[in-house]
């Protein structure tokens, strides 16, 4: 599967297996994600793309805030919370 900015992704391994998070960058065999609470975007969690598990839930909100440099934490809580 390939990974998009904004995306919804669940890890399958590590400390954090179960939870939640959103793709703020991807690069080659990486994702750097966030979910705005326990991971904020000030320090994002670089995770092997073999350990997350993407679903199709994308936020065209978070991709135009990440290009435009205006994402702050509260949006990532709210997506996952809704979504």
């Amino acid at each position: 599967m390939e990974y998009r900015i904004g995306q919804r992704v669940r890890s399958k391994a590590g400390r954090d297996k179960g939870r939640d998070y959103v793709v703020i960058r991807a690069e080659g065999e990486y994702v750097y994600v966030a979910d705005g609470a326990a991971r904020r975007l000030d320090h994002l969690k670089r995770k092997k793309i073999r350990h997350v598990e993407g679903s199709y839930n994308v936020s065209d909100e978070i991709i135009e805030r990440i290009s435009d440099g205006t994402i702050e934490d509260h949006t990532l809580r709210k997506f996952l919370k809704r979504s």
